[in-house]
């Protein structure tokens, strides 16, 4: 397939990964425990069956935790993609009401709705609830999809449908732990 101009001209515009959640001051907290997936390594390809709807099913990995702190209520994630042309870092996950005793999150529990009890979706990219598989704009390059999982202290009093930018508020000043996974995907 020919190289996308589009996707070669946007090549040096990403958000970036400080523009992350997890970057954020009140997001701070130890990496005291550790997120992981059997799908893929840190920092390797993701692989295409988790690809977004467009040209994949939209199947979200499967994702694995070590135990967070005693006294962690809830776990809240977020999954951000750092590297689109915009300012902002693309959202193609926001789950809250994660227990933190499942010890992680099945193939596809990032469905809409979640086989997943108690997990709640807040709205992602394009406004859209549950997981939106990568979809990179062809010919720009590798992008990094970064899946971040934070341990509160408290249970999030969150609306239904809420957004990042409630999330992280209803966080600010409780997350006594963190874990991050980082993969990548690209469509040359």
């Amino acid at each position: 397939m020919p190289a996308n101009p589009l996707g070669r001209a946007l090549r040096n515009r990403r958000a970036g990964h400080h523009t992350l959640a997890w970057t954020r001051a009140d997001l701070q907290a130890p990496e005291s425990f550790t997120l992981t997936s059997p799908a893929f390594d840190h920092g390797a390809p993701i692989p295409g069956r988790y690809q977004g709807r467009i040209f994949g099913p939209n199947i979200s990995p499967p994702l694995d935790w070590t135990a967070p702190p005693a006294g962690t209520q809830e776990l809240l994630l977020v999954v951000q993609d750092p590297d689109v042309p915009l300012r902002r870092p693309a959202t193609h996950a926001l789950a809250a009401g994660i227990d933190p005793a499942l010890g992680g999150l099945p193939e596809n529990g990032l469905a809409d709705p979640s086989p997943v009890r108690g997990l709640r979706h807040g709205k992602g990219a394009l406004g859209r609830r549950g997981w939106a598989g990568p979809m990179p704009v062809r010919s720009h390059g590798p992008h990094s999809y970064v899946f971040q999982l934070f341990a509160s202290d408290q249970p999030l009093d969150l609306p239904e449908r809420f957004t990042l930018a409630q999330a992280r508020d209803a966080l600010a000043g409780h997350v006594v732990a963190r874990a991050r996974l980082e993969g990548t995907y690209e469509i040359s």
